[in-house]
């Protein structure tokens, strides 16, 4: 015969109740997934993405668009800036030994935070950002690669969720491949590319960026333009464009044969 249950116990409902309203639901009868989240500042951004900003213990990815893709350089401040403005050190995992420090020292990423992981083939990279992402006192992890699949990618994901830890890929793409990347389990992907400057006198103004947001779990695509990140990993809306959305990229026609 079963104990009686006390009358001060909790019921299975009760308990279930008591779960969900501090996020610990197993799925079943679950409140919303609550993910903590960090806006960028610019209003339009912010808007598309759930929770009102970029979602913290996550992955997202990160290409360049324009000829220079294989470098990355835009790509990696971008991210930069986006560690810059979180607490603790970042792990990067390099491919290739062309990393510049003072440019992430001039999107507030300062090289005294970042250790370097010297891995020079994705296969290297990707179980470097595993075991990075299971160490919680970190602020992030960055991983170079050309190709991720889909079983890395959920992979890198559930260890982000696991520790809280925000994973970034910048992705370097190779001559010849694919100017998109494959589709991955990431939470968002972004396509950034350099956008034209204002002339203020005789010098160039702020550098300005074309950002995309490609794709975004529970959010709305959509282009910007955007002052590039300052010395505190910042974005900001030029004053020009303010009231005025991305114009459509222009893709060059071929002359029919």
């Amino acid at each position: 015969m079963p104990p009686l249950r006390s009358p001060a116990a909790p019921t299975l409902a009760e308990l279930r109740r008591l779960t969900d309203s501090v996020g610990l639901g197993t799925g079943h009868g679950a409140g919303p997934e609550i993910v903590p989240t960090m806006p960028f500042g610019v209003a339009g951004l912010d808007a598309a993405l759930p929770g009102g900003g970029l979602a913290l213990g996550a992955l997202h990815q990160i290409h360049e668009g324009g000829p220079r893709g294989r470098y990355a350089a835009t790509a990696v401040l971008f991210a930069g800036g986006i560690l810059a403005r979180l607490d603790g050190p970042v792990l990067w995992c390099l491919h290739s030994r062309d990393l510049f420090a003072p440019a992430l020292a001039r999107v507030g990423l300062h090289p005294d935070r970042v250790v370097y992981c010297e891995t020079w083939r994705d296969a290297e990279v990707l179980p470097a950002m595993e075991e990075g992402l299971r160490h919680r006192g970190l602020a992030g992890v960055v991983g170079e690669l050309t190709r991720m699949a889909l079983t890395p990618s959920r992979r890198l994901q559930l260890a982000a969720e696991g520790s809280g830890v925000t994973a970034l890929v910048v992705h370097r793409l190779c001559a010849g491949e694919a100017v998109e990347p494959e589709p991955s389990a990431a939470r968002t992907r972004w396509r950034v590319a350099p956008a034209p400057s204002d002339e203020i006198g005789r010098r160039m103004g702020r550098p300005r960026w074309r950002l995309e947001l490609q794709r975004s779990r529970g959010g709305a695509p959509g282009a910007w333009i955007v002052e590039a990140c300052d010395a505190q990993g910042r974005l900001a809306v030029p004053a020009s464009l303010a009231d005025r959305p991305a114009a459509p990229e222009r893709v060059p026609r071929r002359a029919a044969g």
